[in-house]
């Protein structure tokens, strides 16, 4: 007896994961004729036409050309159609909100950048949000009713227990208990919200240095020290959201941070965090520390480091991986993932130079010994997984056929 329409093994079923094959083979390797769909997917030649008819009927595909001019049905090829659906994310930091908008390809078609100085905001959180993503809205030529979904990338998280936000006492404005409900009531669209670094993890697994792995940690230096942590494939976010938050880990080569959320820091922060190297320069002998935000001075000092092939310019790299290995060893000591990437602007500029130092002083500290990489995703890294993760749920709505 054939079963009901909608349930696993029904001709309604089957289309629908057809369908999606070919969307993701498109969205993969962008334009292809019915042919190399047939192939590609398994299906005969009049299955295949047949799913890109229906597909095209659904405005879910449109024909962009023909293969190398060659006339016929079977020569053209056909592409996802990018107006389908729209994504958004926004990256939040205590100084500004980055919003951006993607099509369902993934291409970004607008963005725009609010700045949020001060320890006390001038507009409410709400606002600043609303303003960030119209701006990116308008750039993109939509309306806010356009956005299928969002994804809010800050620092900290949002405890799935309380709804407020935890780990972030440096983000004015944004722990009020009502915050989630005034976004949701302000917003015509599902609202998500992610821990920023996790967020750079998800944009390295999709297109950057950890794609293919489903076990690794993520080491971010930037604004603050962070990670992401990957088990199994999925993110492991915690019971309060708060795993990664390896800033506020006690290690050797530090005094002891008591009450670490009212000092917003912690003993790893402290030793090897962004703040941590102009200081460190100077006690080694640099002379050329940059002046102004200690984020941009730490980068430029890990960049010029690197390029230096001796004198205190090595030394402050040499110790710096030190101080990065002495963390990380507790870290990869517990989980023992396959893979770690290292990301942020105080890591990045390091390059390979830094890496390797890590990587040997590493293999001293621990007997799990994963591999170590540079992270590939170097623009905009937590817009970027803000929009890869709204795009995986919008793709998920927008390509499910068999309602």
């Amino acid at each position: 007896m054939a079963g009901t329409a909608g349930t696993p093994g029904t001709p309604r079923v089957l289309r629908a994961m057809n369908d999606r094959a070919a969307l993701d083979l498109l969205l993969e390797h962008g334009p292809l004729s019915r042919t190399r769909i047939g192939k590609l997917t398994g299906l005969s030649k009049p299955t295949a036409s047949q799913l890109l008819a229906r597909l095209e009927a659904a405005g879910l595909v449109r024909v962009t050309g023909t293969s190398e001019g060659r006339p016929g049905p079977n020569a053209q090829l056909y592409a996802v159609n990018p107006t389908a659906a729209y994504a958004a994310g926004l990256d939040v930091t205590p100084h500004r909100i980055r919003a951006a908008v993607a099509d369902i390809t993934g291409r970004t078609v607008g963005e725009y950048e609010l700045p949020t100085p001060g320890r006390r905001p001038a507009h409410p959180v709400v606002r600043q949000v609303t303003d960030a993503l119209d701006g990116a809205v308008k750039a993109a030529g939509l309306a806010r009713s356009d956005v299928h979904r969002l994804v809010i990338g800050t620092p900290g998280a949002f405890d799935p227990n309380t709804g407020r936000l935890r780990y972030a006492s440096h983000l004015p404005g944004w722990h009020s208990p009502a915050l989630l409900d005034d976004l949701a009531a302000a917003l015509p669209m599902p609202v998500e919200y992610e821990n920023d670094v996790n967020l750079v993890a998800i944009a390295e697994q999709r297109l950057g240095a950890a794609r293919g792995h489903a076990d690794f940690v993520l080491l971010w230096n930037q604004e603050g020290l962070g990670a992401a942590l990957v088990l199994g494939g999925r993110l492991h976010r915690g019971w309060t959201g708060g795993a990664g938050e390896v800033g506020f880990l006690p290690v050797p080569g530090t005094p002891l941070v008591r009450q670490v959320t009212k000092a917003n820091s912690g003993g790893y922060q402290e030793l090897a965090g962004s703040q941590a190297l102009p200081k460190l320069a100077r006690e080694l002998g640099v002379e050329d520390v940059p002046p102004g935000p200690y984020t941009e001075a730490a980068t430029l000092l890990v960049a010029r480091a690197a390029d230096h092939a001796g004198g205190p310019h090595r030394e402050l790299l040499r110790t710096y991986a030190t101080r990065l290995a002495t963390g990380l060893a507790s870290l990869v000591s517990v989980l023992d993932p396959e893979l770690v990437v290292l990301s942020g602007s105080a890591l990045t500029a390091g390059g390979e130079v830094l890496r390797a130092l890590v990587q040997a002083e590493l293999e001293e500290l621990a007997a799990a010994r994963p591999r170590l990489v540079v992270g590939d995703v170097h623009e905009h890294p937590v817009l970027r997984g803000a929009l890869e993760s709204a795009l995986a749920a919008t793709r998920d709505e927008v390509f499910d056929t068999s309602r």
